[in-house]
């Protein structure tokens, strides 16, 4: 049922809040929530259930103009191309299989790190001529796994060139637009499940390097060998499902281009440009020469919470600035 009420919160989002509006989408939305329960109790399941009182629902422009209500024109909005349907489901595409590629690319990047991190560390203990062979059968897996994923990242990224015009702004014709609004609330609870697999896999895997540290001190690096592809894993959820709903969620944004969503998308990517690689570097550093892999991999949760920082601290200011 929140798939509807959110496809139903969609559809009014553009429209004036009116008590006559309003009266309209509770009286829609009972209407939904009994044929719901109706086919249900057929036997048809919550997918199938949503799709049918969705694709029943009707065209909210029709009820509009026999009230005689226009929607709610957005201010700065400029002249934009009008976005055809093979182009909007073009780019879901495209940025489905870019964020799989993506996706890949990290998890390969991290199985080269615990690929050199458990072989240095399993012939840590033989003689020198061992360990040194060891060690550089490491960083040559490791280097060929990130090369390999570097061309991923590359890959991922020349998909989605020739969508960067959507950048510049576009408009979306009302059927369209509806279509792409059923098809984000069917896809919503599976963008649920996978942040909530993503987070659990993140607390869960540093249980390794705890549970190794608490057995032998030495068995630590081992503990972040099993660390570190989980915690790709969960990257990989939250890449691959996230770019199909910041798919839908750019085609589904008003077309509206403003000079400080410009400074604010910049501001954002390069924290993200600085701050990132740099986590990176001191998550390496510290394990290689300090030898802290039990308690350096929080140094990522920090890196997502100073981003989320900074973000705020960003629309904080300019808020004040507007006022």
């Amino acid at each position: 049922m929140e798939t509807i009420v959110v496809y139903l919160d969609n559809m009014f989002a553009n429209l004036p809040k009116t008590p006559e509006l309003e009266r309209l989408k509770r009286e829609l939305l009972y209407g939904m929530e009994e044929k719901y329960q109706e086919l249900k109790h057929d036997g048809k399941s919550e997918n199938e259930a949503i799709g049918v009182v969705i694709s029943e629902f009707g065209n909210i422009e029709e009820l509009t103009a026999e009230l005689g209500i226009q929607p709610v024109e957005s201010e700065q909005v400029v002249n934009v191309p009008v976005l055809t349907e093979g182009e909007a489901y073009a780019y879901v595409a495209a940025r489905r299989s870019a964020g799989m590629w993506t996706g890949i690319g990290v998890f390969l990047c991290a199985c080269g790190v615990a690929f050199l991190i458990g072989l240095d560390t399993l012939f840590e203990h033989k003689n020198a001529i061992v360990a040194d062979k060891g060690s550089m059968l490491g960083l040559v897996g490791m280097f060929m796994l990130v090369a390999v994923a570097v061309g991923m990242f590359i890959y991922s990224g020349m998909k989605l060139e020739r969508f960067k015009r959507l950048e510049q702004g576009f408009q979306l014709p009302y059927a369209l637009k509806a279509a792409l609004q059923r098809s984000q609330a069917l896809y919503a609870p599976t963008y649920r499940l996978s942040l909530i697999t993503g987070v659990c896999l993140c607390v869960l895997s540093p249980a390794f390097i705890f549970a190794t540290s608490f057995v032998n001190d030495d068995y630590t690096p081992y503990g972040v060998v099993a660390f570190l592809p989980i915690a790709a894993v969960a990257v990989f959820l939250f890449i691959y499902y996230g770019n199909i709903q910041g798919a839908y969620t750019k085609l589904l944004e008003e077309p509206i281009i403003t000079v400080q969503k410009k400074e604010e998308d910049r501001f954002i990517g390069a924290v993200g440009a600085i701050l990132w690689p740099l986590a990176t570097v001191i998550f390496l550093f510290t394990g290689f020469v300090y030898q802290r892999w039990d308690v350096n991999w929080a140094v990522f949760p920090i890196a997502g919470i100073l981003s989320g920082m900074f973000s705020n601290i960003y629309h904080i200011t300019k808020r004040k600035n507007v006022s």
